[in-house]
């Protein structure tokens, strides 16, 4: 059952076809860490050059998803959704690993636990896992902007 159908999530997240990455939400632990869904079909754009004889996920894809659960768990934390002046950034990478590619046809499971927070920098670790195997693992660092301050 999800906390957050699709619904919901692009309330909260800006991005729309090809770049909303979640589909749905399914736990969530406010200021503590999420877990999200992204359910991966041969019709995804990337997949026509990426690469057409062996389709495979691109690991930066895999990132942005990750990331995209870290901004969910940063708005839902802060009771905040975005507006045309509020986003979140992702700023940063570190201790970033792909264990094994994901294909179309997987259920890619992304998780997002909060580190550390202070002002606007948020810190987590973020795990993208398919049938229960990690297949990528960061450390990301996301920031609140208004956009009119840039």
């Amino acid at each position: 059952m999800a906390i957050m159908d699709i619904k919901e999530v692009m309330k909260y997240l800006p991005h729309r076809y090809p770049f909303l990455l979640i589909d749905k939400v399914v736990e969530l632990n406010v200021g503590e860490s999420i877990t999200a869904i992204k359910n991966i079909t041969m019709n995804e754009e990337f997949f026509q050059g990426h690469f057409p004889d062996h389709p495979v996920m691109p690991g930066v894809l895999i990132i942005e998803a990750m990331a995209q659960a870290a901004a969910l768990l940063s708005y839902k934390t802060e009771g905040k959704q975005p507006n045309g002046n509020l986003v979140t950034y992702f700023i940063g990478i570190d201790k970033a690993r792909f264990r094994a590619p994901v294909f179309p046809g997987d259920q890619l499971t992304l998780k997002a636990k909060l580190l550390r927070r202070s002002s606007r920098l948020w810190k987590y670790e973020t795990q993208a896992l398919v049938d229960g195997k990690v297949v990528s693992e960061a450390e990301l660092l996301c920031t609140e902007k208004n956009i009119n301050e840039e």
